[in-house]
């Protein structure tokens, strides 16, 4: 068990994130349990590893983000093991491993949208937020605003081609975005009472 510790602990170290304080810190809750429980049962007897993935996007949904901590209790309630865990947690793109902004800017950057435009927003919307695109790389992909409200990141194909620059807002797709549609979303979502932490 300590050699699977020390292996995610390995490639799944995060840095602590202002976004954190909008999210609730992992816990092992009996409701959590419970939906563990019902996800693992739309599953044949015996393939419980197949919600390894569905129990992951719920933590992520609940917590922001997929902590170490969140890894060996996802192994155990799916007969799996930790590493196998870290290792899906680590695959995809689309599961964080460090605290997200309550406001998570995902923006497009495949071809269809860079030519629209998307490689000159990124960095607008960086100085808008507060962040350094600088710090975006392949290892660390997303960027937290040091209040903790912003987080951005660039990613592959949002499946809107035709309409680009596109970008996402946590769940909400936004489409021909322009510095000035940037301007006026930043200031919509800045007024949805931003200070209200998530209990």
């Amino acid at each position: 068990m300590s050699e699977n510790t020390n292996a995610i602990d390995a490639i799944t170290a995060v840095r602590p994130s202002p976004g954190e304080k909008y999210f609730p810190k992992f816990e092992v809750t009996p409701e959590l349990t419970e939906k563990a429980k019902e996800l693992i049962a739309l599953y044949p007897e015996g393939k419980e590893q197949s919600a390894i993935l569905p129990i992951i996007h719920h933590i992520q949904e609940e917590f922001g983000y997929v902590c170490p901590e969140a890894m060996p209790w996802i192994a155990e309630m799916c007969k799996s093991t930790p590493i196998h865990v870290a290792g899906i947690v680590t695959f995809y793109p689309g599961i964080h491993r460090t605290c997200p902004g309550k406001y998570h800017i995902r923006i497009c950057r495949t071809i269809a949208c860079a030519m629209a435009g998307s490689e000159e927003l990124l960095p607008y919307i960086c100085g808008k937020i507060g962040v350094d695109p600088a710090s975006m790389t392949d290892d660390e992909p997303m960027a937290v605003s040091p209040d903790g409200l912003w987080s951005i990141e660039a990613v592959e194909c949002l499946a809107n081609c035709g309409f680009g620059p596109n970008l996402m807002i946590n769940d909400t797709l936004y489409s021909q975005v322009t510095r000035r549609k940037v301007d006026e979303l930043i200031a919509e979502y800045k007024k949805s009472n931003p200070l209200q932490l998530k209990s």
